[in-house]
């Protein structure tokens, strides 16, 4: 793939931000390349480097490369609007804990050095799909790169609801709610929630309880072209709530029910060349840290 125009997407809300932007865009102008800013990034940044700024839709129409300055959230909400157009997309961190941004803006020159030279690992991953369904309507739909969460709503009470794969019935669950998580949202709320880790290019999904009344009730990873039905328990219960990458939201009622699946189009990540996953969980999971303690009687 020959890199000519890249986009850049950003909420340019800190110095930080729009420094690796700067640098950024400079280094690239220098390299040849024609530069986009997507409309987050401001009209301010916009007007200081003399670029132009697009809307998502035309940036992604325009762009053989999108770039994510920031952190997960902004990299997950980035993928949700580009994965239609099969944009090829990378980030670099400036967030926290950065699992899907992993170019470091230490390392950023010299990564989009190779990277310009056809020097990078292209990795395909898979979004999620979910409809909620009220009455035979579709009411809402939605497209996840983490996981798609079914979950109480303000108060701390359970909610009641069954779980349907490919039309057969699996269990009848009362819990704090349900995350069904692709591999790539399996180092999220799934996790957190106690869910396995898995490799990023597995064909799988998990379906992890959060807070289950049954303790025997355990994630349960499946194969990726399933059908994962949730449907709202009739009972008295408060309200819930069908999230996607914990960004955009939908209230569920007793009857609704929210049907999961595999998004047709997999989006490409790009990655430098020296990418390694396990490296990566060795150091945000703080793997090889050692545990130093202070014995009273040492």
């Amino acid at each position: 793939m020959k890199i000519k125009t890249i986009g850049i997407i950003a909420k340019n809300r800190y110095e930080a931000v729009s420094s690796t932007i700067k640098t950024l865009f400079d280094y690239l102008k220098q390299q040849g390349c024609e530069v986009l800013l997507d409309a987050s990034a401001g009209d301010d940044l916009s007007q200081q480097l003399g670029a132009e700024l697009v809307d998502r839709k035309t940036l992604a129409s325009r762009c053989d490369l999108a770039v994510v300055v920031g952190g997960d959230g902004t990299f997950l909400s980035a993928v949700r609007s580009l994965s239609d157009d099969c944009v090829p997309i990378l980030g670099i961190n400036l967030g926290r804990l950065g699992f899907l941004v992993d170019i470091s803006p230490d390392d950023m020159l010299t990564c989009f050095a190779h990277i310009l030279a056809g020097d990078y690992v292209r990795e395909e991953r898979f979004l999620l799909t979910a409809q909620v369904i009220r009455d035979g309507h579709v009411i809402a739909e939605e497209s996840a790169f983490n996981d798609v969460v079914v979950h109480i709503r303000d108060v701390a009470r359970m909610i009641e609801f069954e779980t349907w794969i490919n039309g057969q019935f699996v269990y009848q669950q009362r819990s704090d709610g349900l995350v069904v998580s692709t591999p790539t949202g399996s180092t999220a709320y799934a996790l957190s929630s106690g869910g396995p880790l898995l490799h990023s290019t597995l064909d799988a999904m998990v379906l992890v309880p959060i807070c289950p009344h049954t303790l025997t009730n355990r994630p349960l990873v499946i194969n990726s072209d399933n059908v994962v039905d949730v449907v709202i328990g009739e009972g008295r219960q408060s309200t819930a709530q069908v999230t996607f990458d914990g960004q955009t939201g939908v209230d569920v009622r007793p009857g609704d029910r929210i049907s999961i699946r595999r998004k047709a189009n997999n989006i490409c990540l790009i990655h430098p060349s020296n990418y390694d996953y396990y490296e990566i969980l060795r150091a945000k999971l703080r793997w090889n840290e050692q545990i130093t303690t202070n014995r009273p009687d040492a």
